[in-house]
């Protein structure tokens, strides 16, 4: 009986400290992909012609995080704005699962390098402070 007393206690530690890792790194993968994608449009966008102004389509592997595996985040490609220089990016947790309601949320880079998250239902961006966190992955 006091074993099983003292499993339960480790337990009730142990288990959301793992959950919190494992969260942090999904968050890090969702990061990195949205950069990798960064990279492979400026690469395209540099070998196009001015005229064809066209933001290419993100290939398999680029179009999730993780690039390989169970997709934890999907990537999209939003359109050119006013505002965010000709094209964004955005890594939004996959519905439903293990990240779907993180308090991170949709994670978004622009061509002009502004880096921010939204709640995964909202348009509206997260406050600057928790955005930098998540960008950090100190969330």
């Amino acid at each position: 009986m006091i074993v099983l007393g003292v499993a339960a206690i480790v337990a009730t530690f142990a288990i959301p400290a793992y959950r919190a890792r494992v969260a942090k790194a999904h968050r890090l993968d969702a990061a990195t992909a949205i950069l990798r994608a960064v990279q492979f449009i400026e690469t395209v966008k540099l070998s196009q012609t001015p005229e064809s102004g066209n933001t290419p389509a993100l290939s398999a592997g680029l179009d999730q995080a993780p690039s390989n595996g169970t997709a934890v985040y999907r990537l999209a490609v939003l359109p050119e704005s006013p505002t965010n220089g000709g094209y964004a990016i955005e890594a939004s947790p996959v519905v439903p699962g293990s990240m779907q309601g993180d308090a991170c949320g949709t994670f978004v880079i622009d061509a002009t390098g502004l880096r921010w998250n939204r709640a995964s239902a909202a348009t509206a961006p997260l406050d600057a402070a928790r955005s930098a966190a998540c960008w950090a992955g100190k969330n």
